[in-house]
């Protein structure tokens, strides 16, 4: 059932521009079981289950208001550095690829941490390490169609998180940056490394033809005058792994930094006969728009594999400036493709009640033929709270009955897109902290996020409780105490949130520095301070 049970509230419009809009959201639920952050990078259900990242958040899909609950026995992201890049399901078994951010003399970057894995729908989980060659003397040699090739040692979890899970009958996949694709016959107790094709091959068979992965160990940037054979992620685009998919037909999907790579024996051949097919882009107008294939997904109601396609040709390409954004789909297997979508960076692909979905940087995106012709979603707003408006769209997931996205600012959920939408976000009340933060000390007010950069946050949210049905207005001042922007509401009692866009009320963006707020409401203050900055 929709959350449109709280009193409608008034949107503020000054006689300004469109910047200094604002809006007065609630009142709000005070929330103690919540979910962690508004980034929702990943969605998937289970058995009458929804769970979403970054903490493996779970809450039953028929309450009319979730509740989020973190599983017991996942101390690796409770109480260590794992969170959740990926998650897949069939059935009872849940799979969680997880990762965490790694400090690096280049910088903070992202690397594999392992698996939690659950076959009773989430009640028990088993933790798989993130499968590492760890000795100097293990060996590094693989057989495949009874040649033998050296590979590169992996002894590092960094670029390796798990960017894509998959399961099916008990068979686990990962797709990896850096280690490629990983599967797991005995539900994670132990990992075997895929191979696949050459960068630029189109088929891979067990038939004794000998293949060569190069390896650069000599040149510049964007030529290489020395190669040694090596089978590594580092030289090899197409080994470097994007998303995994089974399909219905237990083909296995591999989109790569090289393409899209379909197996027929992936499933349960041994490692030495798995046979492969590989599409790269080549500007074919029946082929893909791009070489990088960030996800794949299948429509069982057609039959159809899409998958996106993010740009990826660089100046030593000669197709660079050819390739494009969108997505793709097939029907007969990855021998043609057509494309939809152009020029825009999707990230994730669903299907509901008929139509097919699209989830975007810049948008969430509908098709109601099929993937013909599709429209744009206004950014969804209910009585109670709205998404920002710089809102980017990451990951879908659907029930018969239920269509979820996972946002930057929140979860979406629908049992009807035609009738409205249900806002979830992160909800901490002033008083009583929540799951995470039981001890918080209560406070009158707040504002968040603070500091408060317009260019990269879009909106700061000033949380304060209104005692009585009555006006009550907001005064933010700068360090000099000079006026800066004023609004009024009348609200009811209730915890809301005012949304401020950084601007004042000439319609200008605000200088950096430190801005004091204040809220009256009848005889009653309270005031807080923002930080401003780039």
């Amino acid at each position: 059932m929709p959350k449109f049970a709280y009193f409608l509230v008034l949107v503020v419009t000054l006689c300004c521009p469109i910047a200094t809009q604002a809006q007065w959201l609630g009142p709000l639920n005070a929330d103690f079981e919540q979910f962690r952050q508004n980034g929702i990078s990943t969605v998937e259900t289970s058995n009458g289950f929804v769970w979403i990242s970054p903490l493996l958040n779970v809450a039953s899909i028929e309450q009319p208001y979730h509740t989020w609950a973190i599983p017991e026995g996942v101390d690796s992201l409770t109480n260590g550095k794992g969170r959740v890049f990926s998650i897949a399901t069939q059935g009872d078994t849940i799979v969680a690829g997880l990762g965490f951010s790694s400090s690096t003399p280049a910088g903070t970057v992202p690397a594999g941490y392992g698996y939690y894995i659950s076959i009773d729908n989430g009640q028990n989980w088993d933790f798989s390490p993130f499968p590492l060659d760890r000795y100097i003397d293990e060996d590094t040699t693989f057989v495949y169609g009874g040649i033998q090739y050296n590979r590169a040692r992996i002894i590092v979890p960094e670029q390796s998180p798990p960017y894509s899970v998959a399961v099916k009958d008990g068979v686990l996949f990962s797709a990896n940056w850096a280690s490629g694709l990983l599967r797991s016959t005995d539900l994670g107790n132990s990992w075997e490394r895929i191979s696949l094709p050459p960068f630029g091959n189109s088929t891979m068979r067990p038939d004794g033809t000998r293949y060569i992965w190069r390896n650069c160990v000599s040149g510049s940037a964007n030529a290489c005058s020395q190669f040694e054979e090596l089978y590594t992620a580092v030289s090899d685009d197409n080994l470097k792994g994007f998303a995994v998919h089974i399909d219905r037909n237990n083909r296995v999907w591999y989109g790569s930094a090289g393409g899209i790579n379909v197996s027929d024996n992936a499933l349960f051949a041994p490692i030495d006969s798995i046979r492969w097919d590989n599409v790269g882009f080549s500007y074919d107008p029946n082929g893909l728009l791009a070489r990088w294939v960030i996800e794949v997904a299948e429509d069982h109601d057609r039959d159809r594999i899409w998958m996106t396609n993010w740009i990826a040709e660089n100046s030593s390409s000669k197709l660079q400036g050819l390739d494009r954004y969108g997505i793709v789909f097939t029907e007969d297997g990855g021998s043609s493709f057509e494309q939809r979508l152009i020029g825009q960076k999707i990230l994730s692909i669903g299907f509901f009640k008929g139509d097919v979905w699209a989830a975007g940087e810049n948008g969430l995106f509908r098709s109601k033929d099929q993937g013909t012709t599709w429209e744009m979603i206004s950014v969804p707003i209910t009585a109670t709270n709205r998404l920002n408006p710089n809102t980017s769209y990451q990951s879908i997931s659907s029930t018969s009955d239920y269509l979820f996205i996972g946002t930057s600012d929140g979860l979406l959920w629908t049992n009807d897109p035609d009738k409205g939408w249900n806002i979830e976000r992160v909800n901490f009340p002033l008083r009583g902290g929540n799951q995470y933060s039981p001890e918080a000390a209560s406070v009158a007010t707040y504002a968040y996020p603070n500091p408060f950069s317009p260019n990269l946050h879009g909106e700061l949210r000033i949380r304060f409780e209104s005692t009585s049905i009555s006006t009550a207005t907001l005064r933010i001042v700068d360090f000099g105490m000079n006026l800066v922007h004023e609004q009024q509401q009348q609200v009811p009692p209730g915890e809301f949130e005012i949304i401020w866009t950084g601007y004042n009320d000439m319609g200008s963006k605000v200088s950096n520095g430190v801005y004091f707020y204040e809220i009256t409401q009848g005889s009653t203050k309270i005031n807080g301070k923002i930080l401003v900055i780039d």
